[in-house]
């Protein structure tokens, strides 16, 4: 089953940027666009900032029960890995 999540932030200068995270098949895969860009950048290591947003954004959904728990795990496994990583 396929779970996408969604949002946009402003970075220091004001400039938008929206992420878009998708879960297909257990692999999460995560994209972003800043305003002043034509093209997505698809990333094969999700930035850190990224992957606690989206954490947070799916355990908010979770409590409100529009998201699995398994996706609140998953993303807390990426979590994991990220930091071994490093």
């Amino acid at each position: 089953m396929r779970s996408q999540h969604i949002w946009t932030e402003k970075d220091a200068e004001g400039r938008k940027r929206e992420v878009r995270a998708t879960k297909f098949g257990g692999v999460w895969r995560l994209q972003a666009k800043g305003a002043d860009e034509l093209d997505w950048t698809y990333y094969d290591r999700p930035l850190l900032d990224d992957l606690l947003k989206l954490k947070d954004v799916v355990f908010r959904k979770y409590q409100r029960r529009r998201a699995s728990a398994e996706d609140v795990q998953s993303i807390e496994k990426l979590l994991r890995q990220h930091a071994r990583d490093e």
